[in-house]
C-alpha cells in the first residue's frame, strides 16, 4: 500500500513495504527520486537495518552461532504498519517476529517517520531495544536521486558539493565481496565540488568515515544545486550502478558500514556498530531539501 503527503511545494509517496520513500515531486510535478528499473537498480530509498552493506562471509557470529544475513539487512523487504498519519507527517513500524529472530536474535521495534516542512522532507528513525540483552545494529539511508534531472543524455557535467573541511578521504569497496578495502584515498574538490564523469562510479562505492561530511548537494552543469541531503551521522557513502553511467546518484548517510575485507570477529566486535542496552531507545533524523 502507498501513502501520500503533500503541501504547496512538495508531494511524497511512501510504500508500506520497507516504509520506503518512492517519490518526491515538486509543485510542477518534477520527479526528483530515482524511479527504479530492472536494468540497473530497482529500488528508490530503502532503509538499511539491522546491517549496512555486506558482512564478512555474508554472516555474523553471535554467542558462538553463525547467522547468514543478506546485504543491507531485512527491514527494506518487510511490510511496515502505518501507525500514525497526519496532513504533513506519517509514521511506520515493524517489530521482530519469528522469521527475523532466526536471522537476527534480538527483540526490537523500528519506526520510520516522514515529515514535510516547506521544500524540506525530514526522515526520522526510532529504534528501541525491547530485549533483555544488549543489541548491536546498524541503520542507514539509501536515497537515489535522478541525475541528470533536466533531460540531458547523461550525468556528465553534473557535480557533487560537499561541506567537508578540505578534500575528504574515502575508502573503496571490493567489487567481488562488497567489503571495505583498506586503502584510503583523497577526493580532490574544486571549491567544494567534485565533477561527475562517465567513469565516476565504475570502480567503487565512495565510503567517507570519521564524520568528515554532513551535507551533500547534487549540482547541475549550470552550477545550481537541486537537491541537498543534510545529516548528523559518522559515515557517508556515495554510489551509483557500476559501469553503467546510470541516471541516478545515491547519497547515503550511515550509522555503520560493511565489514572490512580483513575483518575477523564476532558481532560485538564489528567496527562502527551501534549498541542499545535493554530498554534503550535511539533517535535520529536526516533531511532532503529540494532547491
Amino acid at each position: 500500500m502507498n501513502y501520500k503527503l503533500k503541501n504547496d511545494l512538495l508531494e511524497i509517496n511512501v510504500a508500506s513495504e520497507g516504509a520506503e520513500l518512492i517519490s518526491i515531486k515538486d509543485s510542477k510535478g518534477k520527479e526528483y527520486l530515482w524511479q527504479g528499473d530492472e536494468k540497473s537498480w530497482n529500488r528508490h530509498s530503502p532503509i538499511l537495518f539491522p546491517f549496512i552493506g555486506r558482512l564478512k562471509n555474508k554472516e555474523f557470529i553471535y554467542e558462538g552461532r553463525k547467522y547468514p544475513i543478506m546485504q543491507h539487512g531485512f527491514a527494506r523487504d518487510m511490510d511496515f504498519n502505518c501507525i500514525e498519519e497526519k496532513k504533513d507527517e506519517i509514521w511506520f513500524e515493524i517489530t521482530d517476529n519469528k522469521e527475523t529472530y532466526e536471522l537476527y536474535p534480538f527483540h526490537f521495534s523500528l519506526k520510520i517517520g516522514y515529515r514535510l516542512t516547506g521544500k524540506k522532507l525530514e526522515v526520522l528513525w526510532e529504534v528501541v531495544n525491547t530485549d533483555t540483552k544488549t543489541m548491536y545494529y546498524n541503520i542507514g539511508a539509501h536515497p537515489g536521486f535522478n541525475c541528470p534531472i533536466d533531460g540531458e543524455e547523461d550525468k556528465v557535467g553534473y557535480s557533487l558539493e560537499f561541506n567537508s573541511d578540505g578534500n575528504p578521504k574515502y575508502y573503496g569497496s571490493d567489487a567481488g565481496t562488497g567489503l571495505r578495502l583498506p586503502e584510503r584515498h583523497e577526493l580532490k574538490l574544486d571549491n567544494g565540488r567534485s565533477t561527475v564523469t562517465k567513469e565516476y562510479f565504475d570502480t567503487t562505492t565512495y565510503i567517507f568515515e570519521d564524520k568528515q561530511i554532513s551535507e551533500v548537494s547534487i549540482v547541475k552543469p549550470s552550477g545550481k544545486k537541486y537537491v541537498t541531503v543534510k545529516f548528523d551521522m559518522p559515515i557517508l557513502a556515495i554510489w551509483s550502478m557500476e559501469k553503467m553511467n546510470a541516471p541516478f546518484i545515491c547519497i547515503e548517510p550511515w550509522f555503520g558500514r560493511c565489514d572490512r575485507i580483513e575483518f575477523e570477529g564476532e558481532l560485538s566486535e564489528r567496527e562502527c556498530n551501534l549498541m542499545l542496552n535493554a530498554g534503550e531507545k535511539f533517535n535520529n533524523i536526516y533531511t532532503i531539501e529540494i532547491n
